[in-house]
């Protein structure tokens, strides 16, 4: 179903109950491996004029931050998974992230 190097090759699928019935047809959260932080970077602010508050908005993204420290924006989950207090991709977004300090673990553990 997965690439062989796809990162939820390993997620279970959900299961039927007792009256198969699959209550979700997808499949459960992936495990986490390891994602030790081995750089800190500090999110910047939003202030200033519109413009200058979306380039600071495309900087705080997480996939030009992987773009910024791996060369490779499709590795943002790899920030992600060092961070774990973001739910959702999109907090990192937030103005109150302003002077907050976020993780940034190796490409590959």
């Amino acid at each position: 179903m997965f690439l062989k190097n796809s990162r939820y090759r390993d997620a279970a699928a959900f299961q039927a109950d007792e009256d198969g019935v699959v209550p979700f047809r997808g499949i459960r959260a992936r495990n986490i491996g390891p994602a030790s932080g081995v750089m800190e970077h500090t999110v910047t602010g939003y202030g200033g004029p519109r413009a200058d508050q979306a380039n600071q908005a495309v900087m705080n993204r997480h996939d030009s931050l992987a773009y910024h420290y791996y060369a490779n924006d499709r590795l943002w989950w790899r920030i992600l998974d060092a961070n774990r207090s973001f739910v959702f991709a999109r907090d990192l977004l937030d103005q109150d992230m302003t002077g907050d300090v976020i993780l940034i673990p190796r490409a590959k553990e």
